[in-house]
């Protein structure tokens, strides 16, 4: 490391420095540890139970974007929908209302990948999966009732964002200690309408 490089992180870290950049007595030795590199997934991955499909995806997720085949991610997650509403995270940059311009972003960022809701990444996916991996989150908290209840509730499910391209999901199993048990759910039911065409009969 430089030494102005190393003197300006000193400055930002203040009397914390010497305890976080002097550390010398690790417990396990830097030479047992599975270091980033283009070769990860081989030298990793390759040896676990993990099938062909997960591989390939890992691979994708991997070798995409500005850190492409050095073993270490960059990922944009924004988490927009019914739980995080885009007016409490994007009022200051309406832009982001539009859930395509998060998927801009990540690209244009250089990331390995994108991750987002079941809405955001499905609503683009036809025009996006095949240009950037997609991580879809499958669930989150329903605030539509009143009062709120944190409960997770499925919005998606892994067969349909493989369906959308995705190469990876995520859900959130971990309930936050002290938080209250949703009671109920609210579904968002979908109900096809089909009309009687206004069309006069085809001849042919």
């Amino acid at each position: 490391m430089a030494t102005s490089t190393r003197t300006t992180i000193q400055t930002h870290l203040g009397a914390k420095a010497e305890a976080l950049l002097g550390f010398h007595s690790p417990k396990i030795s830097k030479d047992r540890l599975h270091l980033p590199g283009p070769d990860f997934i081989d030298r990793v991955w390759i040896g676990s139970d993990r099938n062909i499909r997960v591989l390939t995806n890992l691979r994708r997720l991997f070798d995409h974007g500005r850190l492409g085949r050095t073993g270490y991610l960059s990922i944009l997650p924004v988490d927009q929908g019914i739980e995080h509403a885009a007016g409490a995270s994007f009022a200051k940059n309406p832009d982001y209302f539009d859930g395509e311009n998060i998927v801009k972003l990540a690209i244009e960022g250089g990331c390995n990948a994108v991750a987002s809701t079941y809405g955001v990444l499905g609503a683009v996916a036809r025009k996006y999966a095949h240009k950037i991996p997609f991580i879809v989150k499958l669930n989150h908290n329903e605030l539509l009732s009143y009062p709120n209840k944190f409960d997770q509730i499925f919005f998606g499910t892994v067969k349909e964002s493989y369906e959308m391209g995705a190469a990876a999901v995520q859900a959130l199993l971990r309930r936050i200690q002290g938080e209250p048990s949703g009671s109920h759910r609210v579904e968002l039911a979908t109900e096809l309408v089909v009309r009687e065409s206004t069309a006069r009969p085809s001849t042919h």
